[in-house]
């Protein structure tokens, strides 16, 4: 009798193509680390958050350009946490721990 193996789900690697596992962190063709599908599906990018976050941060206008239109408001009405909420969130979108209103990392910078 012949072995069962289950029908596993799969993916392609982003930077070669290759058919790899789902759950694979790494390509077994290239070697190049795999993106986490949950965390690049926003189209928001790290530049125009952080630039907006840098001149109008205090606005809260880079909380309006994710989707986070109520900590937007927030930041309005309080001028950025009197500049530190501002501060705080420049810090994490260069980092790119800053996340959009689905709650996906944004990460990308262009």
């Amino acid at each position: 009798m012949g072995t069962y193996l289950p029908d596993r789900p799969t993916k392609y690697c982003h930077a070669c193509s290759r058919t790899i596992d789902a759950m694979a962190v790494v390509c077994t063709g290239c070697g190049v680390m795999q993106r986490d599908a949950g965390e690049f599906a926003t189209e928001k990018r790290i530049l125009p958050a952080g630039l907006l976050c840098f001149l109008l941060g205090v606005f809260g206008v880079h909380r309006f350009y994710v989707g986070k239109v109520g900590s937007g408001v927030l930041q309005l009405c309080t001028l950025g946490g009197l500049g530190i909420w501002a501060i705080v969130d420049l810090i994490m979108i260069i980092t790119g721990n800053f996340r959009d209103a689905e709650g996906n990392r944004i990460t990308e910078w262009v």
